[in-house]
């Protein structure tokens, strides 16, 4: 049987502050002012005040204020930090805002305890772990996710071709985010364990400048040149995947006929993987932490390349389709993918979202711009002068496109043969 509604409020304040008050009763010396005792009593002050109404809560805020401030003065010298003093003005806040929403004050009181609880794991982070390449790198994608992205508007702009930057500029927001995260695992597991890991997640920026990087890491320790392979091909994975994707963020009705054609060359992909696996010559030599922190997590100038390739396409296409026709659109849609596959899809499920294409050219133009992109790979699986990879990529590539077109063939029923 659910407590009655006017007891979960009460019920929030007091977990609120036991929660907090037990994590600085540990963590505080004996001499601390505030305890347990304390920050449970400035819960339900809180609580209190913010059922009397907007001067209680005034006056408990001023009045615990001047409380941490004396507390703070009588114990500067032994502990000159002010988290306990924050906490316990948190702590009457949350106690306030459990009589609005106890939910939300509950939830915020565990992330309140957590954060104290991991002192010294922050700390170290922050002191030891971060780089000052990675933190300027993570401010820069808080800016462009949190500032940036809520002052564009969100609604397509006539004068340029019904461009949404909204749009434009979250893909290029997810882009380095994604990039981020592969950072990461390299940085978590090392360079020889996190190899495939980094291929896979620069497969989601670059598919065919993961494959070019990989070749001339191949050609420079050749031992290596089968974990290069195996990253290379993972690579087509996380195009797929980030294909698939943004027609579900752009035009949602185009994946059931889509998913046979990517759930085929994925599968394909995952197996080329495993056909690598015996290529494996051998171990790649791991780089210290500090080299990879010294590395910049994304590249700033590839996601904001990204945006401007799919703005372009989209405006061109958009030309190309009022003065010549839509299939003069599909084909410059197609041919936009020698330089990015990513774009060139969405640019195409962009177009059929504004109903400039109908569902088949947009999936025929999606095809064609996997295809024409299959070349760019090609080209750049023989960056490394290394035959035996450049080779073994071509086999892939041609592999994986005849297989997207089985699937995509499955998938539409065969629907433009007539049309």
């Amino acid at each position: 049987m659910s407590p009655p509604e006017n007891i979960l409020p009460w019920a929030a304040a007091l977990g609120v502050g036991l929660l907090i008050g037990i994590e600085r009763e540990r963590s505080q010396p004996p001499e601390s002012p505030a305890g347990l005792r304390s920050f449970v009593l400035a819960a339900l002050a809180g609580a209190v005040a913010g059922a009397i109404g907007a001067a209680a809560v005034a006056v408990s805020i001023g009045a615990f204020a001047l409380l941490t401030l004396a507390g703070y003065l009588h114990t500067r010298q032994s502990d000159p930090g002010l988290t306990t003093e924050f906490a316990l003005l948190l702590t009457v806040l949350l106690g306030v805002l459990a009589q609005q929403a106890p939910g939300l004050a509950a939830a915020l009181g565990v992330l309140v305890a957590a954060t104290l609880a991991a002192k010294t794991m922050l700390h170290e982070f922050a002191r030891h772990v971060l780089s000052a390449q990675e933190m300027e790198s993570g401010l820069l994608l808080a800016t462009a996710a949190l500032v940036v992205l809520p002052l564009l508007p969100d609604q397509p702009i006539a004068w340029l071709a019904g461009l949404n930057l909204h749009t434009l500029w979250l893909l290029a927001v997810l882009v380095m985010a994604i990039e981020s995260m592969g950072h990461i695992a390299v940085r978590a597991f090392g360079s020889q364990r996190g190899l495939a890991l980094s291929g896979l997640a620069g497969g989601f920026v670059s598919s065919t400048a993961t494959i070019a990087s990989m070749a001339q890491r191949a050609r420079l320790n050749v031992a290596m040149q089968g974990d290069c392979l195996r990253a290379a091909l993972l690579s087509n994975v996380a195009t797929v995947v980030e294909l698939s994707l943004l027609v579900a963020l752009l035009e949602p009705a185009l994946l059931p006929s889509l998913l046979p054609a990517v759930g085929l060359y994925g599968a394909g992909a995952v197996l080329a993987v495993g056909a690598t696996w015996r290529r494996r010559l051998g171990a790649a030599e791991d780089s210290t932490s500090s080299e990879l922190a010294a590395h910049r997590p994304f590249q700033p100038l590839q996601a904001l390349l990204f945006a401007a390739i799919l703005a372009g396409v989209l405006l061109a296409a958009e030309w190309a389709r009022r003065m010549l026709g839509s299939d003069a659109a599909l084909a410059a849609t197609g041919m936009a993918g020698f330089a990015d596959a990513h774009a060139a899809a969405a640019s195409a499920a962009q177009m059929a979202a504004n109903g400039a294409f109908s569902p088949w050219q947009a999936l025929l133009a999606i095809g064609l711009a996997l295809t024409t992109n299959a070349v760019s790979k090609i080209v750049a699986g023989f960056a490394g002068a290394q035959w035996a990879f450049g080779w073994a990529n071509v086999a892939a590539q041609f592999v994986l496109i005849g297989l997207f077109w089985l699937g995509l063939w499955l998938g539409t029923g065969n629907a433009w043969v007539g049309s």
